[in-house]
This record gives structure tokens, C-alpha cells and sequence, in this order.
């Protein structure tokens, strides 16, 4: 039986499911695989136990005898114990089999738990959340002085940074990111931000499209100004319009911001996938 414990629980064949590879999207879930007479598990288990205490909830532990729980050992082909089988997502992330030594253990441990930046950003999240922005960026330039590149960290200063007006500077630190997809979120709602800040007259704009309707600059300022409302799908349309006319406008700004608002609004939005194929019709 496992020590009773919040990081370690016996699991069995009945909740294997809930206990293990659910639980596992929340957090990692490393399953013992063991018997009560193998004695190479009666010397793991204890180093198991004694890892799963000391990161005090970076991971759970969960023991499945294979005695009392054969359908479970059977689904993974265990054939060997100790097994050990790291879970996350759902998935197996790793596993070994055999008593090693805890450093080892350790080690193993080392490639599916949050580094120390990682930690730090999660904190930092937090306090962005809570409003606490000036703690939230000292949380974050921390995490980006343990890990020189660490995407989140950097997307969430830039974040923070833009909300206190200090875009130029967030830009430059997500400059650093060009093909990270956090990244370009952020710098999609920087260059919104910075255009609803402009007080825009959309009317205005309007009335210059309605004189002039291949007028590529107030197609643009229109269309960076809807985005700005949340009203993307009419924003892309002028942003299309942009590329139709002249696609070296602004250093190709028009398919700059769309790209920038499929990443805002995610692969999966029904807008992301219109208007990409409708990019993708004016381009080739």
C-alpha cells in the first residue's frame, strides 16, 4: 500500500482512468507499476515515495499492484517490475523499468517537471491576473534570467509591459519570439491596443473608402480599428483589401495583421480558417 499522502495514492484497475490518465491533464502522474514480493520494487518504492514528497506536488505518484489489478498491467504490457511510466496529457511521456538509484530517478523526474522558470511564470500569471503588475513583471524577468529563452515568459512581460503603455519596449522583447505563437498573439493585441488608442474616427474612415474605395490607408486604419472593437471578421475583410491593392503597403502590413489575428483568435476559429483560405487565394 502507498504511504498515505495528496502526492501518493494507490490506484487500481477501476479508476485507473480517473485517477491517472485524466488526472494526468492537470498535472504529471508518475504510476509505479510494483508487487508485494519483487524486491527491487520494495527498494524504488520508498525513493518514489520520498521524490513525490519532496516536489510536494510538481507531480503525483500513483502505485498500482499488478497482483490485485492484472487488466491495467496487461493494457501495458507490463512484463517487468518495477515498472515506472510517466503520464501526462494523457499520454505516456516516459518510463523505465528496474530499482535505480534516486538520482537517477531524479534525473528522469528533471525532463517532464516545470523548471524553477517555470514556476516563476505561473506566479507571475497569477499576479498579472490579480492586477498586480508590477510583481508580475519582476516574476517574469526573473523566469527570463534562469532561462534566457522562455517564449511564456517573455509574452507575459510584453503583456504587462503594454498595459502600462510601455509598448516599444514590449515589442522589442517579443522581436525575440518571431515564430512563437504566444508571442505573436501579444503583439497582435499590442498593435490593436496602440490603434483603439489613437481615437479613431471610423466614420471618417468610412466616408474616404466611400469616395475613394481603393484608398489602402484607410482600408488599413479601418480595419486595424474594428479588430480593435472585436469586430474581426469586417476588420479582415479591409485587411484583405489592403493586399489586394498594394501588398507592399507599410512593408506588408495588411498580411502582417491578419496573420497576427488568425494568431489571436487560434488555428481552430471558423474566422482563422475563412479568411487564411481567403489569403491564401490573393497570394497564390
Amino acid at each position: 500500500m502507498a504511504t498515505p499522502s495528496t502526492y501518493v495514492y494507490d490506484v487500481t484497475d477501476a479508476n485507473f482512468q480517473a485517477r491517472v490518465i485524466e488526472r494526468s491533464r492537470t498535472v504529471p502522474v508518475l504510476v509505479d507499476f510494483w508487487a508485494p514480493w519483487c524486491g527491487p520494487c520494495r527498494m524504488l518504492g520508498p525513493i518514489l515515495e520520498r521524490l513525490a514528497e519532496r516536489h510536494a506536488g510538481a507531480f503525483e505518484l500513483a502505485k498500482l499492484n499488478t497482483d490485485e489489478n492484472p487488466r491495467t498491467a496487461m493494457a501495458y504490457r507490463i512484463q517487468s517490475i518495477p515498472a515506472v511510466k510517466m503520464f501526462k496529457d494523457g499520454q505516456i511521456a516516459g518510463e523505465f523499468i528496474g530499482a535505480l538509484p534516486e538520482a537517477q530517478v531524479e534525473a528522469f523526474l528533471a525532463r517532464f517537471l516545470p523548471s524553477e522558470a517555470d514556476r516563476l511564470v505561473a506566479r507571475a500569471d497569477e499576479l498579472a491576473a490579480a492586477g498586480h503588475l508590477n510583481a508580475a513583471e519582476e516574476a517574469y524577468r526573473e523566469a527570463l534570467a534562469k532561462a534566457r529563452v522562455h517564449p511564456a515568459a517573455a509574452a507575459g512581460l510584453a503583456r504587462v509591459l503594454a498595459a502600462r503603455g510601455e509598448r516599444d519596449e514590449a515589442l522589442r522583447i517579443l522581436a525575440d519570439y518571431p515564430n512563437d505563437p504566444r508571442a505573436a498573439q501579444v503583439r497582435a493585441e499590442i498593435q490593436l491596443q496602440q490603434v483603439a488608442g489613437d481615437g479613431v474616427d471610423i466614420a471618417a474612415l468610412e466616408q474616404r473608402l466611400a469616395a475613394n474605395p481603393k484608398d489602402v490607408d484607410a482600408h488599413y486604419t479601418l480595419g486595424m480599428a474594428l479588430a480593435a472593437r472585436g469586430e474581426y471578421a469586417r476588420a479582415m475583410d479591409h485587411l484583405l483589401e489592403v493586399v489586394r491593392l498594394d501588398r507592399s503597403y507599410k512593408d506588408d502590413a495588411g498580411r502582417r495583421a491578419l496573420i497576427d489575428l488568425f494568431n489571436l483568435l487560434g488555428d481552430d476559429h471558423p474566422l482563422t480558417q475563412q479568411y487564411r483560405k481567403q489569403l491564401s487565394y490573393i497570394l497564390f
